[in-house]
């Protein structure tokens, strides 16, 4: 703990980010639901939040090197906070499409803040144990605020004003995590047909990974809501869908360390595949059901960014570590930009059951194209891999060099 304790005032920052992130998407979806918001303008207003972490995560090095670390989380923490209130004050879909459009770039530079920060003042000694801290912080914060939902109600201010004040208070623990701010990052460097040349079954991951996982992080209160729950359950109902994802990480990234890991990314994706069909036809309205049918969902679909970017590092040569992990990114993005607006539409004409046909159809092609690869190209042998499995969050490109053990550090 001596050695963490320094680090401790960025986690606690970390915490109100990904905390105050998690509740103001699930709580915006219901809210507009409330305001009378269609919901294919409700897709519309999530893919503003993927278009702006998209563009944050290319620009977001520029500033950090341009201004350093603690004015550039001061000026975007700041933003954030005031998009937020906006919202309030103007209650109109082109408003919360801008709006979310610059909170999604303001997140992608915040959380690249924070992990550069932190990525900076670990060391060997103390980054497995700060990785597991800030996965711990991650997981918890995500969870607990879902609750803040029915306990302080959609209608009014007041969640609003909490987002606003959670976005302010970030800026407290910060301000106190160091004298100095460390040096300024590298520039991250984006090379999209790299990564396609190194894997382009990772690629396609990714893009599917945004598609769906994306998808059901925006609409699915929306298909609670759908299907008669009240609000409790539906904060139930998303965070049983995120905590899940912890449940499989290490299990199918073990085993893909070992095996074939395309197989593992096969299994796992026939499990979302699986879960998806069993809430669409089996689970119905039952609540109990549903839990079951998310819970199993989440435990496969979640660890499939981490699976699909091992593996692109499996296939990458020295040297272009970096460039993959700010690939696998973008391309989540751009799925993550596409899937809600798309799912939204379907939505609109089929009802709320429509999500989960639209997660199973593309996971089933996915499957299909997974297929088609390993009948195509040789897996990489266990043996002589470089890179391991890594729990990846997809928070930004400083987060894989986070988790990376010493004797795998990222080039």
């Amino acid at each position: 703990m001596n050695d963490i304790r320094p680090l401790i005032p960025l986690l606690i920052t970390a915490g109100i980010l990904i905390g105050g992130n998690g509740l103001q998407g699930t709580f915006i979806s219901l809210r507009a639901l409330q305001e009378g918001f269609s919901t294919s303008t409700i897709g519309v207003i999530g893919t503003g939040y993927n278009i702006g972490f998209a563009i944050g995560c290319i620009y977001v090095t520029r500033i950090i090197r341009s201004i350093g670390h603690i004015r550039t989380f001061s000026a975007l923490a700041a933003i954030a906070s005031a998009a937020s209130i906006s919202m309030l004050l103007a209650i109109h879909p082109a408003s919360w499409f801008a709006m979310r459009l610059l909170q999604g770039l303001c997140f992608a530079g915040l959380f690249a803040v924070v992990e550069s920060w932190l990525n900076a003042r670990v060391t060997n000694a103390t980054r497995a144990r700060t990785l597991s801290v800030y996965r711990f912080v991650d997981l918890g914060a995500v969870t607990l605020a879902q609750y803040l939902i029915p306990a302080v109600g959609i209608s009014g201010f007041e969640l609003f004003a909490i987002v606003s004040m959670a976005l302010t208070l970030s800026l407290v623990p910060i301000s106190f995590a160091d004298r100095s701010s460390p040096e300024a990052p590298e520039a991250v460097r984006f090379d999209l047909k790299l990564l396609w040349k190194v894997s382009p079954l990772a690629t396609v991951g990714c893009i599917v990974v945004g598609l769906t996982n994306s998808t059901f992080r925006s609409l699915g209160p929306i298909y609670a809501d759908g299907i008669g729950f009240s609000v409790t359950s539906i904060a139930t109902f998303m965070s049983l869908g995120i905590f899940a994802g912890v449940v499989l990480q290490y299990p199918l990234g073990h085993y893909s360390d070992k095996l074939d890991r395309r197989r593992i990314i096969l299994i796992a994706t026939f499990g979302a595949f699986a879960a998806g069909l069993f809430i669409t036809f089996v689970a119905g309205t039952n609540e109990l059901l549903n839990y079951v049918g998310i819970f199993i969902f989440g435990a496969f679909a979640m660890p499939l960014y981490s699976l699909c970017s091992a593996h692109a590092n499996d296939h990458a040569a020295p040297g272009q570590h970096a460039l993959v992990s700010a690939g696998t990114l973008f391309f989540w993005s751009a799925g993550a930009v596409v899937g809600p607006l798309f799912a939204s539409f379907m939505l609109d004409y089929f009802g709320p059951q429509a999500l989960f046909i639209y997660t199973t159809v593309v996971l089933g092609v996915f499957m299909v194209y997974t297929l088609l690869r390993m009948s195509v190209r040789e897996g990489v042998p266990a043996t002589p891999r470089r890179p391991r499995f890594r729990n990846l969050l997809r928070t930004s490109t400083f987060f894989s060099k986070l988790a990376a053990p010493p004797s795998e550090k990222q080039d």
